[in-house]
């Protein structure tokens, strides 16, 4: 049941005062972005300072241009992970399971102790559920609950925190900057955090093989639906053509959301075990999570994904995009 900023706080705080002394693991979803790798480590430092033994967990490491936030901690991957004697898992950022992987949550036979997030289409798989749907991001909620009840913000706290923030909310463009949220980013630089640097981090300190793969990515954008929805699309072998990664395709559906009139931003990606999407849009009565659901996927109302496994562009291309459109038809003729 998704809850307010204010319950999530109270929910939130016996939990993390309660860890004290006890072994725990943050785990966060794979290929993480800027408000996983924000929650995971913010959260970390935060139960360190309470008394907690906390590291951070994630099938794949921090991207290079996030990994100064995991310094100083204890960040494990799956290759041979296995939990602590007396271990709990705290996920975050996470709607479901799946998006954590099994090599990571099968060490926890008894379940997560608990489940801390934003996306409307999560399953509540943990102990205890924190799900605040109208939140801007995972770091929204614990940033609200560290300032509501007291808990420790050095720094690189509120550095992680800020970063997921600004991230999850396109640098405040999107519809989730509130006035509350700009309180709580400006009460994280007061703590530490730097806009500035962030920026550089983040978003300006892109590889030139990028730039050739944004290049191609346009080169192949379409419009569809009298200019209502954009596709991009990334090949198989793109990476390797382009030498670029999975983790350099962050930020490229913006590109297509950016185009006047578009309703629905689309980035297919086709890879050995099928063909992933993401969606972004601008009107919230389009509902991208419920969109998603019908690919095998979830997420939130202007920003979702899904993964049609087996599937390939050739093959698949025409049913993903004509799932795509009749949902479009069907919210907003």
């Amino acid at each position: 049941m998704p809850l307010s900023l204010a319950q999530a706080a109270d929910a939130l705080d016996p939990l993390a005062r309660g860890l004290a002394g006890r072994k725990v693991a943050v785990m966060g979803h794979m290929r993480p972005d800027g408000d996983c790798i924000g929650s995971q480590t913010a959260l970390c430092r935060i139960l360190r300072a309470l008394g907690a033994d906390a590291r951070c967990a994630n099938r794949h490491r921090p991207p290079p241009n996030l990994a100064a936030y995991a310094e100083g901690l204890a960040f494990d991957t799956e290759e041979g992970f296995a939990a602590r004697p007396g271990e709990l898992a705290v996920a975050v950022d996470c709607a479901d399971l799946g998006r954590i992987g099994g090599a990571l949550t099968d060490a926890y036979p008894a379940g997560l102790e608990a489940n801390i997030d934003h996306h409307v289409s999560n399953t509540s798989f943990a102990r205890l559920n924190v799900m605040v749907e109208d939140a801007a991001a995972t770091c929204h909620v614990l940033a609200h609950a560290a300032l509501a009840k007291g808990w420790p913000i050095d720094a690189a706290t509120a550095s992680a925190l800020y970063l997921g923030i600004v991230t999850d909310t396109g640098s405040f463009r999107f519809r989730s900057t509130s006035p509350e949220v700009m309180e709580i980013a400006a009460a994280l630089i007061r703590r530490g955090a730097s806009p500035s640097l962030t920026t550089e981090r983040v978003f300006e300190s892109e590889s030139p093989s990028k730039f050739r793969l944004i290049q191609r990515f346009l080169g192949g954008m379409r419009l569809l639906e009298n200019g209502r929805v954009a596709v991009g699309e990334i090949p198989r072998g793109l990476y390797e053509e382009t030498g670029t990664s999975k983790e350099d395709k962050e930020g490229l559906v913006d590109f297509p959301r950016s185009i006047a009139g578009v309703d629905i931003a689309v980035l297919l990606e086709e890879g050995s075990d099928g063909v992933k999407g993401s969606l972004r849009g601008k009107n919230p009565e389009l509902r991208l999570d419920l969109l998603a659901a019908k690919l095998n996927g979830g997420g939130h109302r202007l920003a979702a994904g899904f993964n049609c496994l087996g599937a390939t562009l050739e093959r698949d291309r025409e049913r993903i995009l004509g799932t795509i459109v009749s949902h479009l038809r069907e919210r907003a003729p």
